[in-house]
């Protein structure tokens, strides 16, 4: 991706967080806005958001105990690209600390999601497809999500490639495929810090 590109998406990703500062929101925040209590592993918002013009759909939620001592929990973006009820396919998971700023990226092993599987080189070619570009339930925080994996497109590729390393050369128990076997989680990640990279792109 060009550096213009790469500079208009950190711009967005950072605009979206200020309109939502300016109201005293953030990205966090406002994607619970409707939920009346946070429970682990449920999605936020129930029954996920969904573009029917790109395919693109996510959902929140997080994880007792979390990922580590910065994780509040993480939105995980799909891609429909036949539709509705078409297959969906897992790219990433875009993780936030309590303040809704951005922690880190990473990917996670088939049984997570239950997606319908697509090798590395399959799912990069999809990522371009991530285009949450709706009002509800939160114009600004589809656009914060869909710049940020603009914005990080070529390291979410690297994550993708890694995630099929790991999945090669892990050992699974016997009878057990390694996508499916629930000792393994997360396959790659990488923390990742907006403001840093709104300097190196001088945005």
């Amino acid at each position: 991706m060009a550096e213009e590109d790469l500079r208009r998406a950190v711009q967005e990703a950072l605009y979206c967080e200020r309109i939502l500062a300016k109201s005293g929101e953030n990205i966090l925040r406002e994607t619970l806005t409707d939920a009346n209590s946070v429970e682990a592993w449920s999605h936020y918002p129930p029954g996920d958001v969904f573009d029917p013009t790109s395919g693109g759909q996510w959902y929140y939620h997080c994880h007792i105990p979390p990922a580590d001592e910065v994780e509040h929990g993480h939105f995980h973006c799909f891609v429909r690209p036949q539709g509705a009820g078409g297959p969906v396919h897992h790219l990433i998971a875009v993780g936030v600390n309590p303040y809704g700023k951005l922690h880190r990226l990473f990917t996670v092993n088939q049984w997570v999601v239950g997606d319908i599987w697509l090798d590395a080189e399959q799912s990069i070619a999809l990522l371009p497809r991530f285009d949450m570009d709706l009002a509800k339930p939160s114009y600004l925080v589809n656009r914060w999500l869909t710049a940020i994996v603009r914005l990080y497109q070529a390291e979410i590729a690297e994550l993708i490639r890694e995630r099929d390393r790991v999945l090669s050369a892990h050992a699974a128990p016997d009878g057990v495929q390694a996508r499916e076997d629930r000792s393994l989680e997360v396959t790659s990640s990488l923390l990742v810090d907006l403001n840093k990279r709104a300097q190196e792109l001088g945005a």
